[in-house]
C-alpha cells in the first residue's frame, strides 16, 4: 500500500513538473514569434520604403536622360540629318501623372512609417542603454 502511495505523489509531482514546463515553452514560443513578426513587419516596412524611394529617385533623375535625347535632337537638326532613330516625345498623359503623385506620396507615407519605427526603436535601445 505504502509504495502505491509514494507513486501516486512521485506521479502527480512529475506531471506539475511537465506541465509548468510546457507552460514555459508556450510562453518562450509566444515571446519569439512576437518578436520575430515585429523584425519581419519593420523589415518589410523598411525595404518597401526603400524600393519606392529606388524608384521615385529613379524616376526623377530619368529626366537627365530626356535631357540628353533633346540634345541628340538639335545635334541632328543642326547636321541637317533625319532624326528617324528618335522616336519623338509626347507629354505625359493624365494617368502617368496621377501614378506619378500615388507613387510619391506612397513613398512619403512608408518613409514616414520607417522614421517612426526607428525613432521608437532608437529610444528603446536608449532606455535599455541607461538601464544597463
Amino acid at each position: 500500500m505504502e509504495l502505491l502511495e509514494t507513486q501516486d505523489s512521485e506521479k502527480k509531482k512529475l506531471t506539475e513538473a511537465s506541465a509548468r514546463h510546457k507552460r514555459e515553452l508556450e510562453k518562450e514560443f509566444n515571446v519569439m514569434t512576437e518578436k520575430t513578426e515585429r523584425i519581419l513587419t519593420n523589415a518589410l516596412i523598411i525595404g518597401g520604403s526603400l524600393a519606392l524611394t529606388y524608384f521615385a529617385i529613379s524616376r526623377f533623375t530619368g529626366t537627365k536622360t530626356k535631357k540628353r535625347k533633346e540634345k541628340r535632337k538639335a545635334i541632328f537638326a543642326e547636321e541637317g540629318e533625319e532624326n528617324e532613330g528618335i522616336p519623338s516625345e509626347q507629354p505625359p498623359s493624365l494617368i502617368s501623372q496621377i501614378g506619378y503623385k500615388i507613387i510619391n506620396q506612397a513613398t512619403l507615407i512608408l518613409l514616414d512609417i520607417a522614421r517612426e519605427k526607428l525613432t521608437d526603436y532608437l529610444k528603446s535601445r536608449n532606455g535599455t542603454d541607461e538601464n544597463s
